[in-house]
C-alpha cells in the first residue's frame, strides 16, 4: 500500500476578533475547524467551496505560512508543526505555493531571472553558473523563452506572469505544491493553457498538488480526488468520478447543479440554496449546513454529523451528513 505524502489530522485555525480598550479577544473566526485528509504521492487533491469557506487559509496553514492552533500535519511521516525554524526551512524545499494573483505575487523590482532564482539563492543550491542554467531550464519548461529572463513583470501578460510563478514554485524540485486559485484571475482562454501546463508538469515531474478553486469545472479537469469545504470543514471527499456522478452531501449536490451544462436541453435542474453562508464567528448548532439544506430534519439542528467512510472498488469516500443522498 502506498504511503501518504501528506496526512492532515484534526487541523484547526481560528483567528481572534478583538475589541474594547485593551483589545481583548471577544470571539474567534473559525476559518479551519477540525479538518483531516490524506494525499498520496503524485496525486492532485481539488479543494472546492464557496468564498469564505476556509480553502485558502487551509492551504497556507499546511505550509505554516499561517500557524495552526492545533492538529497535526505529517509530511512523509514527520509532523511539520513540531519542527523548529531550521528544520522547517529545510522542509520547505519540498513544499511550495503558487499564489492566486500573478500581478501581486511577483516583485516589480526583480527581473524574471532574479525571481525564479530566489529559492535557489535562499537555500544555497549550486554555483551562480549552475543556478543560471537551472533558471533557463525552468523558464523553458513553463513555455517561455530564455530571452525573457532580464525583463520585469510589468512587461508580461497575466498568463505569462503566472507561468513565471509556476517556474519559481518548481525551482527546488518540490514534492508538493499548493496552488491557491492559480487561474481565477486569468482570461478563460488563458486558464485552459495554464491548467494544461500544470497537468503536463505533474505528469512529467510526479509532483503532488493541492489545487484550490471555487470553479467545479476546473476542479473536475485537474483533480484525482475532490474535497468539498463548507464553513471551515470538509463535508465530503471522494474520487472525482464518484463525487461528480453521485454526490452524497446535499451541499455538494447544490454546487454541482450550478455548473453550466454543455447540453442546455438536458433539463438539469439548478438547486438554489436559501440565504447566505453563516458567519464563521458563530456557526449554527448541529450541522452547520442545516439552515440552507433542503433535506434538513430536526436531528440536523441539534447533532453535528460525524464523518462516514465508504469503501468502493479500492477507493474511499468520506462525508458528514445524517441523511446522505442515495440512502
Amino acid at each position: 500500500m502506498t504511503k501518504p505524502l501528506l496526512e492532515v489530522r484534526n487541523l484547526v485555525k481560528h483567528f481572534p476578533v478583538r475589541g474594547g480598550g485593551f483589545s481583548v479577544v471577544r470571539q474567534q473566526v473559525k476559518a479551519v475547524d477540525d479538518v483531516s485528509f490524506t494525499l498520496l504521492p503524485g496525486q492532485t487533491l481539488g479543494l472546492v467551496g464557496e468564498s469564505g469557506c476556509g480553502k485558502s487559509t487551509l492551504g497556507r496553514a499546511l505550509l505554516r505560512l499561517q500557524e495552526p492552533n492545533s492538529g497535526q500535519i505529517f509530511f512523509e511521516g514527520r509532523d511539520i508543526l513540531q519542527m523548529n525554524r531550521a528544520e522547517l526551512k529545510a522542509q520547505r524545499r519540498d513544499m511550495q505555493i503558487i499564489f492566486q494573483d500573478p500581478f501581486a505575487s511577483l516583485s516589480p523590482r526583480r527581473t524574471v531571472a532574479q525571481t525564479v532564482c530566489e529559492p535557489l539563492d535562499v537555500h544555497g543550491i549550486g554555483s551562480p553558473l549552475e543556478r543560471r542554467k537551472r533558471v533557463e531550464e525552468l523558464i523553458e519548461l513553463v513555455g517561455l523563452r530564455a530571452a525573457v529572463l532580464n525583463r520585469y513583470p510589468h512587461e508580461f501578460s497575466g498568463g505569462q506572469r503566472q507561468r513565471i510563478g509556476i517556474a519559481r514554485a518548481l525551482a527546488l524540485n518540490p514534492k508538493l505544491i499548493v496552488a491557491d486559485e492559480p487561474v481565477s484571475a486569468l482570461d478563460v482562454s488563458v486558464q485552459s493553457q495554464v491548467l494544461n501546463l500544470i497537468k503536463d508538469l505533474q505528469r512529467q515531474l510526479g509532483v503532488s498538488f493541492i489545487f484550490i478553486s471555487h470553479d467545479l469545472a476546473v476542479i473536475q479537469h485537474i483533480s484525482d480526488v475532490v474535497a468539498v469545504m463548507y464553513l471551515g470543514r470538509i463535508v465530503e471527499q471522494a474520487a472525482v468520478s464518484s463525487l461528480y456522478t453521485s454526490p452524497k452531501h446535499p451541499y455538494t449536490q447544490a454546487l454541482l447543479s450550478a455548473v453550466p451544462s454543455p447540453h442546455p436541453a438536458s433539463g438539469a435542474k439548478r438547486i438554489i440554496l436559501p440565504g447566505d453562508v453563516p458567519s464563521p464567528i458563530s456557526p449554527p448548532s448541529g450541522c452547520a449546513f442545516h439552515p440552507r439544506c433542503p433535506a434538513a430534519q430536526a436531528k440536523c439542528q441539534i447533532t453535528e454529523p460525524q464523518q462516514t467512510t465508504l469503501h468502493n472498488g479500492g477507493h474511499q469516500r468520506h462525508f458528514a451528513c445524517h441523511y446522505p443522498l442515495g440512502d
